[in-house]
């Protein structure tokens, strides 16, 4: 696509975007967030993540976008749906994994009452890519869950308070952990948020962690993502054998919520805001 370079890279090789580069963004971030809008009602007790799965699928090619995962490093779906202590990359359509405080024999895809599950989602709108997920609850979710749920809420919007022209990517990790950690659970390390545009992923790493006044500073048209993941328990991750599905080490809850922004002149937009308010699972 002819727009696809334009823009100045940093020595970091992130790009820096032009203001009229925002409303692509914008349009392919509200797709992405209207389809989990139009998810939630159907998130329940006896529904299955491959039946989620092919909703998403409908409703983009309704749009007329295009999935970004599917066909991605041989990826076969448009959402990934990560249920209790999958931490991300979970495979819709496939036997949930037993987790410590499952009492039920899973024998397939099915939702349970007190399930709590993330589904990620990324579109493409001419050209541009739209990125998010939120969390998500079948039936009645356990008081633990819930407070981890919002625990990983707020320091998402921690660490986009953090965002802002002369502040660093160092200083976003360490909103984010500070948080997490003053409430007793742990950020996952083996993952983080990503640069993008009219790509999927690019440069920067964006760390769930992290010291302030450290990594690349932040400048105005910047893209990126910040999608921290946190446990209940220790930070340790291991992926299954189906090399996507990433779980808790020791199969503690895990919860991950993800917005797509850019950097303003003196802050930062919100590129996947849900057009119904409903980003968190208790609301609207």
């Amino acid at each position: 696509m002819k727009n696809e370079h334009r823009g100045k890279l940093t020595r970091d090789g992130i790009r820096i975007h032009e203001r009229a580069d925002f409303a692509g963004m914008h349009k392919a971030g509200e797709l992405a967030a209207q389809i989990l809008d139009d998810l939630a009602p159907h998130v329940a007790v006896g529904q299955t993540t491959g039946e989620l799965d092919r909703m998403i699928e409908a409703h983009v090619n309704k749009a007329g976008a295009t999935s970004a995962t599917i066909g991605y490093k041989g990826y076969q779906h448009a959402s990934c749906i990560s249920v209790n202590h999958v931490v991300c990359h979970g495979i819709p359509g496939s036997k949930l994994p037993k987790w410590k405080n499952d009492t039920n024999r899973r024998t397939d895809d099915t939702l349970m009452d007190g399930d709590i599950l993330n589904i990620d989602v990324t579109v493409i709108v001419d050209g541009w890519y739209g990125d998010t997920s939120r969390m998500f609850v079948a039936g009645q979710p356990k008081p633990y869950a819930e407070r981890l749920m919002q625990v990983t809420h707020d320091s998402l919007m921690k660490g986009i308070e953090a965002v802002k022209p002369g502040n660093t990517f160092g200083d976003i990790g360490h909103a984010i952990q500070t948080f997490v950690e003053g409430h007793k659970m742990s950020v996952v390390r083996d993952f983080c948020g990503h640069g993008l545009g009219r790509v999927f992923h690019a440069p920067p790493n964006v760390l769930h962690y992290g010291r302030p006044g450290t990594g690349p500073v932040l400048e105005e048209g910047m893209f990126f993502t910040i999608e921290p993941m946190v446990n209940l328990g220790r930070p340790e991750t291991k992926v299954l054998s189906d090399d996507w599905t990433a779980i808790t080490r020791d199969k503690s809850l895990s919860a991950q919520f993800e917005h797509s922004i850019g950097v303003t002149a003196d802050g930062c937009e919100i590129f996947t805001l849900s057009p119904a308010g409903k980003f968190h699972p208790t609301w609207g």
